[in-house]
């Protein structure tokens, strides 16, 4: 059974599945993986399906991951799936990990410390790609077995049919995905790593205060200013943005608080005088 572990927690050689359901999380989880990449001075490769090479440059440097420069000096490479150069084979799983074991050897010839490889499996996501995809992963779990190795496999929950996320999560050694403060269908409230801080979706009212002041009070520990996203909160009651309100006005000076939401929720923020807390900068979505 694959362990669970969060973003920061795999390891060179680890091979993890992230399944997912909101798009921008995911993107979070990848643009963090990819900066510690950069950082350890690795070789990263993504390959991309859901959004253009561009698109998810984009993506990344929104997420202050300095993409752009890290392509420029050939460390980081943006491949969409079904386009990878064809080193071996003709099917997109077969180019993929001929590619994959291409890469790992000229790190290794070049004194680059690991190859790391996010791949956005939505690709496969056609009934008659799924040979493919099981053909991929178990090709690609012979590259692990050196330490040199290191990948994400992404697998949206809307796109892969049930049987198959099974044999995704039972093809890797780790399951991966954000630290939650609190889960139900009504509302996630969980960390986010790239800005950092806590990203929370779905309604909010007093009876999620614990989780909430935990969430805020874990940000106010790890993180020098906090970016408190709420783009995906359709309701907030006056209570819990009181609480947020609070946290802010409760940052030392120097410190803030980066809260980016809809405009229903920063009419209830306003209301609870979220304007005249210097601490706190309130950025409205349309």
């Amino acid at each position: 059974m694959a362990d669970a572990v969060t973003v920061d927690e795999i390891n060179p050689g680890d091979h993890a599945c992230l399944t997912f359901t909101d798009p921008d999380e995911r993107l979070d989880l990848v643009a963090e993986f990819v900066a510690d990449g950069l950082h350890r001075g690795q070789r990263v490769i993504c390959f991309t399906d859901a959004l253009t090479p561009d698109e998810l440059a984009q993506e990344l440097a929104m997420r202050e991951v300095a993409a752009a420069a890290a392509i420029g000096r050939g460390q980081l490479t943006l491949y969409a799936s079904q386009d990878a150069p064809a080193v071996d084979g003709g099917a997109t799983a077969e180019r993929m990990v001929a590619l994959i074991a291409q890469e790992r050897h000229q790190a290794a010839r070049r004194g680059i410390p690991g190859l790391r490889v996010s791949a956005d499996m939505c690709w496969a996501g056609s009934p008659i790609a799924i040979d493919q995809l099981v053909a991929f992963e178990q090709q690609a779990a012979s590259l692990f077995t050196d330490g040199r190795l290191t990948a994400i496999c992404q697998y949206d929950r809307e796109t892969f049919d049930s049987v198959t996320l099974a044999f995704a999560t039972d093809a890797h050694h780790k399951t991966v995905a954000a630290l939650a403060y609190h889960d139900t269908p009504l509302l996630r409230i969980c960390r986010q790593h790239r800005p950092p801080g806590v990203r929370i979706a779905g309604e909010m009212d007093y009876t999620h205060l614990q989780p909430l002041q935990q969430a805020l009070t874990e940000a106010l520990r790890l993180d020098d200013n906090i970016h408190l996203n709420l783009s995906r909160l359709r309701f907030i009651d006056v209570t819990a943005a009181t609480a947020i309100v609070k946290a802010a006005a409760a940052l030392p000076a120097g410190r803030r608080m980066i809260v980016s939401c809809p405009s229903a929720v920063a009419v209830v923020l306003d209301a609870v005088a979220a304007e005249h807390v210097p601490q706190l900068a309130l950025q409205r979505q349309s």
